[in-house]
């Protein structure tokens, strides 16, 4: 499987491939569980972004680039299997917070 993935996101989209959730911090913080984690994650690696342009063809500005991790809503992403390989495609403005 090459490292590019072979499809582009349209408008203010966001590729992010699942990642398992850190159950605790570098910092030492533990983050608890959830009944819902073994579901869908809300953790992953952003991989693509979508085109930059609303459907007026205003450019947008997205607030993470490529390989940033990110949690995102649990329930926003839409699934799609590229090569085998599980990604998500949701909304810019679903990703809440990047993991420095």
């Amino acid at each position: 499987m090459s490292s590019e993935i072979k499809i582009v996101p349209l408008g203010n989209r966001v590729v992010v491939k699942p990642q398992d959730v850190q159950e605790k911090t570098p910092g030492g913080l533990v983050i608890p569980p959830s009944a819902n984690d073994e579901k869908r994650p809300a953790f992953g690696k952003v991989v693509k972004l979508g085109t930059g342009k609303d459907k007026e063809g205003k450019a947008l500005k997205f607030d993470v680039k490529v390989g940033d991790l990110v949690y995102f809503k649990k329930y926003s992403p839409e699934e799609i299997e590229v090569e085998n390989q599980e990604y998500y495609i949701l909304d810019a403005e679903d990703i809440l917070a990047i993991v420095k």
